[in-house]
């Protein structure tokens, strides 16, 4: 009789663990899902604009290089590229594909003001010259005019799949509220998948700082953060920010309005790198003019266009890669993306219109 209340007690323990193990389960679990939630809510949605005109083709303006641009010299073709896993160096003139240089962009050049001529030179200059706040306001104001109004590209899809045909359609839109900027890169392709590539950050007088970057396919998600210094990865892996870095989805307007605004040449034999951050690692690409090409296109009928095509990565932790078609006449935009995926893949997207606020 004196065993039963120790078999009780016993009992009662087992009890009263497994009760605390279910318990920790459920915060266990419900910590994920609010981990998993606040990575999901990282992006900021922009409330989608009004379209108003449609853009043709035009001659373009006139570019003006900018002094000395970083990647403006010929450069050999080499094999690879420096990546990063867990540390960026920052690039120097020797650091490549395996050895090419980084284009680290360079500041928008600021308006200057003559000075007046005559005894009242300096009075004068005082008097129009603005403070160093105003100064300051005014050059970002510059910056930002400079970056085209709301666009979508909306393009055909085409391509190949082991021995079938592939067919869709595809986006890449550009937004901007401010200095705050929206690139989102959508590929549908017909009953087989869907992919949407997101990046958000700041325009800033060096092109686009990118903060938040997350593709989504099959349902699933994954994406990547970026501070000023840092660079915080998919797998949770923190590396620094390298000067000028870009994302997957904006790379594409920041290479367009680099070759806009002059600040790399489109020529033949030229080439531009810059750090790309991606989910699983920084690396550094370098894209190389090849040709330039007339493109027939569904409605804006033929188009010249720049090639340019990626260097192999040292480290590309998969076999997809994107050549682009850079178009003068239509404000530098990329009529034409191949995305390639080994031998046994590739996607084609060929602009069919461009939608303009």
């Amino acid at each position: 009789m004196a065993r039963r209340p120790s078999l009780k007690a016993a009992r009662a323990g087992r009890l009263a663990g497994l009760g605390l193990a279910v318990l920790l389960l459920h915060l266990l679990a419900l910590e994920g899902l609010a981990r998993y939630q606040a990575q999901a809510t990282l992006l900021r949605p922009m409330v989608a604009p009004m379209y108003t005109r449609l853009l043709q083709p035009q001659a373009p303006a006139p570019v003006v290089a900018a002094p000395n641009p970083p990647a403006a010299r010929t450069q050999p073709r080499r094999a690879a590229i420096n990546s990063v896993a867990k540390s960026v160096p920052e690039p120097t003139p020797t650091t490549a594909m395996e050895a090419a240089p980084a284009a680290v962009p360079p500041s928008l050049p600021e308006a200057t003001q003559a000075a007046p001529a005559g005894a009242a030179a300096e009075t004068a200059t005082a008097s129009v010259t603005p403070s160093a706040p105003e100064a300051t306001t005014t050059t970002a104001t510059a910056a930002l005019d400079r970056w085209p109004g709301d666009t979508r590209l909306n393009y055909r899809l085409g391509g190949r799949f082991r021995s079938g045909d592939l067919y869709g359609d595809a986006r890449v839109q550009w937004q901007r509220e401010g200095a705050r900027y929206q690139v989102r890169v959508d590929v549908d392709v017909t009953l087989l998948a869907t992919l949407v590539m997101t990046s958000q950050g700041e325009v800033t007088a060096d092109g686009l700082a990118p903060s938040v970057y997350e593709e989504q396919r099959r349902g699933r998600h994954r994406g990547l953060r970026m501070t000023g210094s840092e660079v915080l990865l998919a797998n949770g892996n923190v590396v620094p920010r390298p000067a000028g870095v870009q994302d997957t989805a904006s790379q594409f307007v920041e290479l367009s309005q680099r070759f806009a605004t002059g600040r790399e040449l489109l020529e033949i034999g030229r080439s531009v790198s810059f750090w790309l951050a991606r989910p699983g690692a920084v690396d550094l690409w370098t894209y190389d003019v090849v040709a330039r090409e007339v493109l027939a296109t569904p409605r804006l009928g033929e188009v010249e266009a720049f090639h340019l095509t990626p260097r192999p990565i040292a480290n590309p932790r998969g076999n997809i890669t994107a050549e682009m078609w850079f178009a003068p006449s239509l404000q530098y935009l990329p009529v034409k993306i191949r995305v390639n995926m080994g031998d046994e893949a590739h996607l084609d997207l060929l602009v069919e219109s461009i939608e303009q606020r």
